[in-house]
């Protein structure tokens, strides 16, 4: 049984998926994506990314109530879907991802993907760099993904609910190369607080 990782800035332990994928540097978390990997789940017209769940994950279970769990990522995009996740997971068909992908026009993009059995699938918008700040947050029973250019100010992708789970909701990163050979993905500036979000839309 794998041992729980203890990450800087975080309030509860991240279990990986693979301890070769993952690394811990102090408040720095750096993961080795494998080879054709993703979570996802083709929602079945036979248009898009390949059904798997094979990706490199670390997550842990949050204190209970509100919170915003923000981070940095960074991802050395080599192939198409290429990712660094901040990933919310129940179980393997309920789940959400906020990612930091290479889109197929080979432009670095917000993309935010939620399953309730199978998978949807949105893209937001375009970032210049390889650099961009996530942030998943807990408002009651509802989840809400802003993404941000500067870490400071906070543009919505979404907010959405997964009824039914009876099971804690885990949280923690991901990453992923559906149709490359892998990629290296940076989390740091890693920021956990149990402060309730008070404005979707505001910037904040």
């Amino acid at each position: 049984m794998t041992t729980p990782w203890t990450v800087p800035g975080l309030p509860f332990t991240l279990a990986p998926s693979s301890e070769q994928a993952w690394a811990i540097a102090g408040p720095t978390v750096t993961a080795a994506a494998a080879p054709h990997s993703d979570i996802f789940i083709d929602p079945g017209a036979g248009l898009n990314a390949e059904s798997m769940l094979n990706a490199a994950t670390l997550l842990g279970v949050p204190p209970e109530g509100d919170f915003q769990f923000s981070a940095r990522v960074t991802v050395e995009f080599a192939s198409t879907y290429d990712a660094g996740v901040l990933l919310l997971w129940f179980d393997e068909r309920h789940w959400g991802k906020l990612c930091f992908e290479f889109s197929p026009d080979g432009e670095p993009m917000i993309v935010s993907v939620v399953a309730r059995g199978v998978a949807d699938d949105a893209n937001a918008f375009v970032v210049e760099g390889r650099t961009v700040w996530l942030r998943v947050s807990r408002i009651d029973h509802a989840f809400a993904y802003h993404a941000s250019l500067d870490g400071k100010t906070w543009r919505m992708i979404r907010f959405f609910t997964i009824d039914g789970m009876t099971a804690p909701a885990a949280i923690g990163f991901e990453a992923q190369s559906p149709t490359g050979d892998g990629c290296a993905v940076t989390f740091d500036d890693l920021r956990f607080t149990r402060e309730r979000l008070g404005d979707l839309r505001d910037g904040s």
